[in-house]
Formats: structure tokens, sequence, C-alpha cells
């Protein structure tokens, strides 16, 4: 049996329940941000098994389940391991009692068939009936985990990755809501974001992505490999469902690596979705979030000549704010600017790498408020110098805190542009600017602030809200990259005959150099041809068959051929299909002799 763990205690009393504080920044409540190898290697990892449940009497708050990846070891699968590291170690800090659930499920592994590396990749051949009886066995075994569960206090948390990412979000819509704080999905071949679909996806612009894109840095992604589950978040759990896909994975990107695909762990993926997931159980218990990430806070302060007053006043809640980020393992850095007719370029008064809170502290005792002239300052050159001057450090939540009493010229030095400016801090993670200024310019910042997630404050006795807003914060990796979108390779199918009662044959024509023949849910290979037959098919059930065209690097949209149903007569009995041996025949190229 499992032993239930509790946070901060070996007490097995009930948890207290303690209510989230909030504050106010400029009249409104303040809110945490939360932002956001069938055939490879082996090929879907995943399966959920309810872990030996707790104790005899025992419920857990919280009963945490992993689905692991085709197979993963039960207990021992490194994705699995990582993801329960990352969550315990946050909800070790509450009184939450708590398990780890390693899914009961087969989680059956494939073969590897190395493709070339052009490709980029490894696509492997595996028998798509048991496939998906181990997915749907990890479905069955799930949702009998979490709804028949007799622990009415207990609450659920779900992850899985590649295979086992397709049991959980399989089953979702069949969970009780009631039940489930948060799912989260790494790598899922059945990924779906409506957002990365057509020639100009709406997503490489940064526009209409679903709630439930977490991380998903490729603009291009729309469909899984092996197809989609739409509605991929039902609307009983909106709010509840994330998915992570790392840059390049070949099986939820439009990329074709597989070396993303096993990288969850390396990339530190499942510590990036355990933050997400912290937050969600401390919003459905009522506690205070006290994780947040390490800071880079960057200062750029306004010292025109007008600003003498309001440096003043910032400079006690400057010290505290580099004071709580170095205590914290954070970096602070500072820096001041002028206005455009001045010959100032920004006066770095220390770095990441050189500000202690002494150095900190005699750099703004020397900024001294001089010259200046007209009202626009050189807030976008100034603001552009530093994020480019500055090494963020990778995963940290950054900041730059800018203190002025005027709007900003635009474009301003050097011809520097608001639209440059917001594409160098999103491109960085993004870097969030927080403005304080006065009443009279805060419209002119808030557009700014919003699109770099950040804020506009006002109101100078406030300043100590903004500190703690910051360091309560904690960052997620970047939603989505923007972009310019690559052309991908195109797919459209001729015809479809069936030789046999056990075979179809495929005829299609493409702009792509390969293309991934996928039966059901099993990859069967890939080809150079354009007309295929795919034998020993099990005519007793429906069968699809996806063609998926394949570039150096990137792949197309799927195109499907549905086969259906063939009832089986007397006169005409053509038999089983055989188990692990679905093959795609070759024709011969002309006047080659090759097969």
């Amino acid at each position: 049996m499992s032993e239930v763990k509790r946070g901060n205690s070996d007490e097995t009393v009930e948890h207290p329940v303690r209510k989230i504080r909030t504050k106010a920044i400029g009249g409104r409540a303040k809110i945490i941000k939360v932002r956001y190898l069938v055939a490879l290697l082996a090929l879907l990892a995943g399966g959920i098994a309810p872990q030996k449940i707790v104790q005899a009497g025992g419920c857990p708050d919280v009963r945490v389940v992993f689905a692991r990846g085709s197979g993963g070891e039960r207990w021992n699968d490194q994705n699995y391991l990582a993801f329960k590291t990352a969550v315990e170690s946050k909800l070790s800090t509450t009184s939450l009692s708590y398990d780890f659930v390693d899914l009961d499920y087969p989680a059956v592994g494939v073969g590897l068939d190395n493709i070339g590396t052009t490709v980029g990749a490894y696509i492997g051949s595996g028998d798509a009936y048991e496939f998906g009886a181990s997915v749907n066995t990890g479905v069955e075994n799930l949702i009998k985990t979490v709804n028949n569960d007799s622990c009415s206090h207990t609450r659920y948390v779900l992850g899985g990755y590649s295979q086992g990412a397709m049991v959980i979000s399989k089953s979702l819509g069949s969970l009780n809501s009631n039940k489930l704080i948060y799912a989260a999905t790494f790598g899922d071949p059945k990924i779906y974001l409506p957002e990365g679909a057509g020639i100009m996806p709406a997503a490489c612009s940064g526009s209409n992505l679903s709630d439930y894109r977490m991380y998903v840095p490729d603009c291009q992604a729309y469909k899984g490999l092996l197809g989609a589950y739409i509605p991929y978040e039902p609307a009983a759990l909106v709010g509840k469902v994330g998915t992570w896909c790392n840059k390049r994975d070949v099986f939820c990107s439009s990329h074709l690596s597989i070396g993303d695909h096993v990288a969850y762990v390396a990339d530190q993926l499942y510590e990036d979705a355990s933050k997400v997931i912290f937050y969600k159980i401390t919003e459905a218990f009522g506690l205070e979030n006290h994780i947040s990430s390490l800071h880079d806070t960057a200062i750029l302060i306004d010292s025109t000549g007008s600003m003498s007053d309001m440096i003043e006043k910032y400079k006690d809640e400057a010290l505290r704010l580099a004071k709580e980020t170095l205590d914290s393992g954070g970096r602070v850095a500072l820096y001041d600017y002028r206005d455009l007719g001045d010959p100032y370029t920004p006066v770095k008064h220390c770095d990441f790498d050189t500000c202690t809170l002494e150095i900190f502290q005699a750099g703004l005792n020397n900024i001294h408020a001089a010259n200046g002239g007209d009202t626009p300052e050189s807030l976008l050159s100034g603001s552009l110098h530093v994020m480019k001057d500055l090494k963020w450090k990778y995963g940290s939540t950054k900041s730059l805190v800018v203190l002025t009493d005027a709007d900003f010229l635009a474009p301003d030095r050097d011809g520097v542009t608001f639209d440059e400016v917001v594409a160098v801090s999103k491109k960085i993670d993004p870097v969030n600017f927080y403005i304080i200024t006065n009443n009279d310019y805060a419209d002119s910042y808030i557009g700014l602030a919003t699109a770099t997630d950040g804020k506009v404050v006002t109101n100078l006795d406030e300043l100590n809200l903004l500190t703690d807003y910051i360091m309560e914060r904690y960052d997620s990796l970047p939603r989505v990259e923007e972009g310019a979108p690559i052309d991908k390779p195109t797919l459209e199918i001729i015809s479809t005959e069936y030789p046999s009662d056990t075979e179809a044959a495929i005829t299609f024509t493409t702009t792509g150099t390969r293309t991934m023949v996928v039966l059901n849910d099993t990859i069967l290979g890939v080809t150079e041809d354009t007309s295929i037959t795919i034998s020993n098919l099990d005519r007793s059930v429906e069968n699809t068959i996806s063609l998926i065209p394949l570039g150096d690097d990137i792949r197309g949209e799927t195109a499907t051929v549905n086969i259906p149903v063939k009832v089986k007569t007397v006169e005409f009995g053509y038999g089983e299909a055989s188990s692990a041996n679905h093959a795609i025949a070759m024709p011969k190229a002309p006047n080659s002799g090759k097969q």
C-alpha cells in the first residue's frame, strides 16, 4: 500500500484551509500571473495506474495520477519520476495530504526504424489494434480511478506523456469534472490547436490562442501526428486542461524531431508545468501560493530634470525590490535614461552579473535628475538598449520596472518603434514592463504594459503592492513563438481501390519529399512513392489510413482515407488479419527494378 504524504507535517489530521489574501493595485484586485518513442522511439510514452491507493481508510486531499509513455516501466519511468519530483516539491510546502499514482495500463512499446537524417526522426511500426487496446485500457482504468473513488473529498491532478497523453486527453470527456483540479498532457499525438491551421495560422501572430495552450512554441502546430481529439478541452473542464508540446516534437508540432519528443525531462517542461499545477491546487483549496520563479528584474529610471521628487520617493521601494529579488536567488540591474535631445546613452549602474545590494544602492544614489526639455522621453530606445544589453536567464521571471513622469517618443532614437520593443520583449520570454508614472500619462503606457503582460501603476503610495505582485509572480515558458509561417508540403488523394478484401490501394500527389503512412494509431512507415497498398487489413472493423506529407524538417496537414467495414460471409471468408505484419507494398519504380 502506498502511504499518504503530507507536506510540512507527519500528521494525518485534516489540513487547515487558509484564504487567499487580495491586495489592490490602482483599485484592481491583484492576480498572481499564470501564463502561461506505436512509432517513434517507443512511440508514445504513457499509462496511468492508480498507485496502490492509500492506507486502509486513508483519503488524501490530492491524488496525482500520471500516464507514462510507450514501453515505460511502471514506477521507474523517467517521465513519471520527473513529473512526480516537480509537483511534490511544491505540494510539500503545504499542509495538504497527497499521493502519487503511476497509472496501471500496458503502455505497449513499439520498434524503431531510422528514416534518415534529412527527416531527423525515427519512425517505427507496430500493431494498431494492440496499441489502441493499450490506450483504451488506460482510459478505462483512469475513469474508474477518478469517478469510482469513494474518497469524497479527494481531488485529482492528471499528467500524461506521449501514449499516456492520449490516455489523458481521450478520458477527459468522461471524467467527473468536480473531482478534477487539472490535467496536463505532454507530447500528445492527438493534440488539437485550431489556431495553427491554414497557410497563415492565427497563432503565428499570437492571436486566438486556445486557453489550454500552455507551451507550444510552434505556431503551426495544429493536429497531432495521429490526428486529434476534438474538442480537446471539454466544456465542463474549461480552465482545467493544459498541453505542453516541445518546440520541434514530431508528435505534436509541425516538425520532425524525435530528439525533442524525448527531451521533456531535460528541457524542464515538467518543472514548468508544475508551477501551473500548483497554482491550480492552491486555488482549489484556498491556500496561499508561496512558490515563485527566480527573478531577473531590471529597473530603468527616467533621470530628466523633473524626476527628482519621484526618484526620491521610489528609492526605498526600489531597494526593497532589489533585496527581496537577491534574497530569493534572483538578479537585479539598474539603468537610467533621458530624452532623445540629450547626448545621453542609457547609463548602466550595474547589471545581472555585478549587482549586489550595496552596488545597487550606490547606483541609486548616483542617479541625478538633469536636462530634458520637451515632455516625451526616450523610453523605447532606453528599454530596447537595456533588454539587449542584459543576459537574461532561461526560465526566470523577467521584469523591467520603469519609473517616469512623462510619455515616450515613438518612433524614438535611431527610429526605434513600439512594435520593435514589444517584439524583443516577447522574443526574450517576454520581459514584462511595469511602468510607474503619474495619472496624466497612465493611458500612454497601457498598450506597452498590456503587450508585454505587465502593469501600469500611478499611485506612489501603492508601490509596495507592485513589489509584492512582482515577487509573487512566477514565470511559465512562452505559450507560442510568433513569426512568419513556414511553407508546409501538401498532399491530395487521387483514388482508393480494393485489390482484395484485405487490401487498400491508394494513389495520391504530394509536394513533399516523403509520405508517412499511419494505420489507425500506428505508424507503418515512410515512402517516397505516390502509390501504396496496405495489406492484411482486418475489414471486420473500420480502419483509417492517414497520409502525412513530409518536407525536410516539417510535416504538412494529414489526408485520410476511411476504409469501410466489410462483413464476412459464408461464401467468402477472408480470415483474420495478422496481429503484427500490416505492410506497405511498394510498386516498382519504372526501369529501376527497385522495390
